[in-house]
């Protein structure tokens, strides 16, 4: 059989089967000081699951780097137990693609665009607001588009859909995306923005907002209790995040160092595991 299959095989199987085991991963208490500490926090918690399976393919791919390229054959109970797993990736697969051709039309005040993000404002919200809450609209939107917030959206639904049926994927997942706006808004305050102004574009957009919008785009508004959230923050004096040193580099490098580290381990033992677990089963 060749090897492509045979390695297409074993990733549905096994990291699928990593991500179905890893998907219970609570969402868990994030409390911070500041929006942008509980949004950094967050974002991290919300791919935790995914990395017994970043690591398990990497073994698997360091397997086939060795592997002839007629490898073993594999046995057909392994093809129907792959099958559910196949069918949560074909599920995500399609709902980011579905994603991609939403509309963008009916969005009262939102970023969208993965790559040259642009800003949408509906003529509905440009002349309820005041040329102060206008631009804080914009000061929370380009906040958004500087740290390309709609294409992490669109892959935060990736990974959430790639957990299903798990609902803690989602949990975790809803939770980053208020701790986001969270965050762009204190983005915009500290770049001159008063409180008041920006919470005066928020219940503006929230009267326009339709709740089927695209999660592929970073919109301003939100469900009414969050909306009441983020103007009670915003009435607040804006809070200040004591310096900590920048830790992304760090997590980074280590799973750089365990993919490695996998890949290593999987040309070195994977034709002997890959070998055992093809002749037991």
């Amino acid at each position: 059989m060749d090897r492509e299959l045979v390695l297409a095989v074993l990733v549905v199987l096994l990291c699928g089967g990593a991500l179905t085991a890893a998907g219970w991963w609570p969402t868990g208490s994030t409390a911070a000081s500041t929006g942008r500490m509980l949004e950094r926090r967050a974002w991290r918690r919300m791919w935790v699951p995914f990395r017994p399976a970043v690591f398990i393919f990497a073994a698997l791919c360091g397997w086939a780097l060795v592997e002839p390229a007629r490898a073993e054959r594999v046995p057909t109970c392994l093809f129907w137990a792959a099958v559910p797993f196949g069918v949560v990736l074909a599920r995500a697969a399609w709902r980011a693609l579905w994603s991609l051709t939403s509309s963008h039309q009916d969005l009262a005040v939102a970023t969208a665009g993965f790559f040259r993000p642009r800003i949408i404002l509906s003529p509905r919200v440009a002349a309820a607001l005041d040329e102060r809450a206008l631009a804080a609209a914009f000061a929370h939107e380009r906040a958004h588009a500087r740290h390309r917030d709609p294409l992490r959206l669109w892959l935060a639904q990736l990974g959430s859909d790639l957990l299903w049926p798990w609902p803690t994927a989602y949990g975790r997942f809803l939770h980053w995306r208020r701790a986001l706006e969270l965050a762009r808004d204190e983005e915009a305050r500290l770049n001159g923005v008063a409180g008041p102004d920006l919470a005066a574009a928020i219940l503006a957009a929230f009267r326009c907002h339709r709740e089927d919008a695209s999660l592929s785009a970073a919109t301003l508004g939100g469900n009414a209790s969050f909306v009441e959230e983020r103007i009670a923050r915003l009435m607040r004096p804006l809070e200040t995040e004591a310096p900590q040193a920048n830790t992304s580099a760090l997590w980074l490098l280590a799973l750089a160092v365990g993919v490695m580290l996998a890949v290593l381990l999987g040309t070195e033992f994977g034709e002997r595991v890959v070998g055992t677990l093809l002749t037991v089963v």
